[in-house]
């Protein structure tokens, strides 16, 4: 007979797992990040020492170098010229993967750096046949190599004009910023030993329609890789909103509900069990705010339930329309004056264009290091499970779980998860061990349940939503 958690046994294990995770991550004054009042879920992870010290190798003094770097070049234009070696898109490419080449040479074969092109023929915004380049370097992971986990930033510049590729286009906060934190987290994570493969992605063509995403994504998808989360990090670079307000510790991240992949089938399965908030992007939304809504971030992350912001779009929606869970990091309030902007001065006096002096670098580095938090507990806990289902063969008022054992040689078991329907959060959590069926006094009908995979370290993978299954 399988063994079912009673009601009294189901509630006093989750409130002591909930106890215990405060106790896990210290006292909610202790983990909440500057100006955040809310206790950290219950499925909270406090940093391990391995990855405090990652953390701690990030400089605002590297990321800053880096951003002028790429504004150095003039403009980044998708279309600018390709073959000068101080100006231009090209120029840009080069030395992208000269710096990403420097830090796999010190990462004793584990990471190696190359260039991802293809001729884009004429399309919307491409007037003729031009080549798209981004430039990837590749960690590959120790144990699971197969598991892949994604983070990039788009390299090309713009102005007013999205055709104009002569004009000087600084593209600061948008978007080396976002690129500066890739090559960052490259340059911290080389020498290092990751489970998993991490890949950083500097990528061309956004401005122009998200070109080269779209491509590195369908090689993905082409590939048959295992890319169980991707994040994009696309205007990083400033805490400064357009009324001077500040908000230097808190970083938006958006995460869609109903996927954009979503088939006819599966719109009437969500539709039945009402799962608009429980996609796998959503999940892993909740996993970044488990290990990097914290101290040692110092940085609120505030999830948004939307795939993007009004009339605009990123990099993390190619790989959405393929199915891979996929979220994009944005600063907290934009100022718009230093974002596709010709760089100017108006009657006025106000400063236009999207220059270095607007970027606050102390907060990418911030924002450094949420990627980091994130990736490195990504790569390093179990992957997903797989298969995961809800019983609904008989009217019942408890619940039986089902999911397939992963692969992981270090996996220690399982934990089942739940919460009111109502709730965003994730609020109590149920160890069950190393099983792939368990039963739960708690009725189906009421409350969402979820399940989540430990190892032997004790890091916990992101959430699994399960299916019915008759």
């Amino acid at each position: 007979m399988r063994p079912i958690f009673s009601r009294r046994a189901v509630l006093t294990a989750s409130a002591a797992s909930g106890a215990s995770a405060l106790v896990a991550t210290g006292t909610a004054e202790a983990v909440q990040a500057p100006g955040k009042g809310d206790r950290p879920p219950v499925t909270a992870q406090p940093p391990t020492r391995e990855l405090r010290a990652l953390l701690q190798e990030i400089d605002p003094a590297r990321i800053e170098a880096t951003v002028r770097k790429l504004v150095s070049f003039g403009t980044r234009h998708t279309l600018s010229i390709q073959d000068d070696p101080a100006r231009g898109i090209g120029a840009a490419r080069d030395w992208l993967l000269a710096e990403l080449r420097s830090y796999a040479a010190a990462s004793g074969g584990r990471m190696t750096a190359e260039l991802q092109s293809y001729v884009q023929e004429p399309a919307s915004r491409i007037p003729t046949a031009t080549r798209i380049t981004n430039v990837i370097a590749t960690l590959r992971g120790s144990v699971t190599p197969e598991r892949v986990y994604v983070v990039s930033g788009h390299y090309d510049s713009r102005v007013t004009d999205v055709m104009d590729a002569t004009s000087d286009a600084p593209g600061a906060d948008d978007d080396a910023s976002g690129v500066a934190v890739v090559v960052e987290l490259a340059r911290v994570m080389a020498k290092r030993r990751p489970a998993s493969t991490i890949v950083f992605a500097a990528v061309a063509g956004e401005e122009q329609g998200l070109y080269g995403a779209t491509h590195m994504a369908q090689q993905f998808k082409a590939a048959g890789a295992d890319v169980q989360g991707m994040f994009t990090n696309d205007i990083v670079g400033s805490s400064t909103a357009d009324d001077g307000t500040r908000d230097p510790y808190t970083v938006r991240l958006f995460a869609e509900g109903v996927p954009s992949s979503e088939t006819p089938e599966q719109a009437a399965i969500r539709r039945s069990v009402g799962g608009e908030n429980d996609s796998a992007t959503r999940q892993l939304s909740r996993f970044v705010r488990d290990v990097a809504d914290n101290d040692v971030t110092g940085m609120h992350v505030r999830v948004i339930y939307r795939r993007d912001r009004y009339l605009r779009g990123g990099d993390h929606i190619p790989f959405l329309e393929r199915s891979y869970p996929a979220a994009r990091f944005t600063e907290p309030a934009e100022d718009f004056a230093h974002q596709h902007q010709d760089v100017r001065v108006d009657e006025k006096g106000k400063q236009f264009g999207d220059l270095p002096e607007f970027c606050d670098f102390r907060y990418i580095a911030r924002v450094a290091r949420v990627n980091a938090a994130t990736l490195w507990s990504l790569a390093q806990a179990p992957g997903t499970p797989r298969g995961a289902k809800i019983v609904t063969s008989a009217l019942t008022n408890s619940t039986e779980l089902v999911w397939s054992r992963g692969t992981e040689l270090d996996l220690a078991g399982y934990e089942i998860v739940w919460r009111e329907t109502t709730v965003p959060e994730w609020t109590h959590v149920i160890p069950v061990g190393d099983v792939t069926r368990r039963g739960v006094d708690l009725s189906k009908d009421n409350v969402f349940f979820g399940v989540r995979a430990v190892n032997k370290a004790g890091l916990k993978s992101p959430v699994a939503f399960p299916e019915p299954a008759s």
